[in-house]
């Protein structure tokens, strides 16, 4: 009986790892613009826009990001992603907005991505250079759509609240910090030819692609993903030792109760 009760510990506790390290690993797997946090002030500095294959079986064709109207991006340039052709959506605000550069009246409302593919078990960036950011607000929220093989469309819109769990499409979110004293750029790196719209940005660097086995030598993790993965792995492992505790002791309780029955 004791050793019936035994297995049966043992296989709930490889069952709820399982469960738990699913979890996180889903929870790390979607659309996210990295850096994922940058001073109000910077300028000139290229994000990313990563985008997993979460399909076993079909590849992603087509990416739309949707820049917010009411708090626009002053200027964006795209850099060219091998294998994907890019088009550009433009904005006329009616009011413009104010640069050291001169008046932004045009800014990029939409970027689509087509003609590439990424397959399952990979991810893709798409990188865009801001040459400033939005004023008056802490956070830009971008809607992302990811088209796959199939025709099945997931929307990633859905914006984060503070203090209720993740939504289960999460928008990509760019959180504003606190100006810096310094002038305000960033490094970008070494620029390279891009395409795009705007004024007074540089071109970005063209994005490459990487597997989720080459994810953490090819690019920096970012914080929300490694978050989500190393929460989930740490309630795993205190699941199982938890269980595996309680199996000892069952383990020993049985020992103890042949020892006795043999000296009897």
């Amino acid at each position: 009986m004791r050793t019936s009760a035994v297995f049966r510990l043992a296989a709930a506790s490889a069952v709820a790892a399982a469960t738990v390290l699913a979890a996180a690993t889903t929870a790390s797997a979607h659309v996210i613009v990295d850096p994922s946090s940058v001073p109000k002030n910077t300028t000139d500095q290229t994000f990313a826009f990563r985008v997993p294959n979460e399909d076993d079986n079909n590849s992603t064709v087509k990416v739309e990001i949707d820049f917010p109207t009411d708090h626009p991006v002053p200027s964006a340039l795209v850099a060219p992603v091998p294998g994907w052709t890019d088009k550009i959506t433009t904005t006329k605000l009616a009011t413009p907005i104010h640069t050291d550069d001169g008046d932004v009246t045009d800014v990029v409302s939409q970027i689509v991505w087509t003609g590439g593919q990424i397959a399952p078990g990979h991810y893709q960036d798409f990188t865009v250079e801001f040459g400033a950011l939005p004023e008056g607000t802490d956070k830009v929220v971008f809607k992302a759509l990811q088209t796959y093989s199939d025709g099945n469309v997931v929307r990633w819109i859905e914006e984060p609240q503070a203090g209720q769990p993740e939504p289960k499409n999460p928008a990509p979110v760019l959180t504003l910090t606190a100006a810096t004293a310094d002038d305000g750029d960033s490094p970008s790196g070494a620029p390279s030819a891009g395409a795009g719209a705007g004024a007074g940005a540089k071109p970005a660097p063209a994005a490459s692609n990487g597997t989720a086995a080459t994810a953490a030598t090819t690019a920096t993790p970012t914080a929300s993903g490694s978050d989500s993965t190393a929460r989930g792995l740490g309630i795993a492992g205190i699941v199982v030792g938890v269980l595996g505790t309680v199996a000892g002791v069952l383990l020993g309780r049985r020992g103890r109760g042949g020892d006795a029955g043999t000296s009897a």
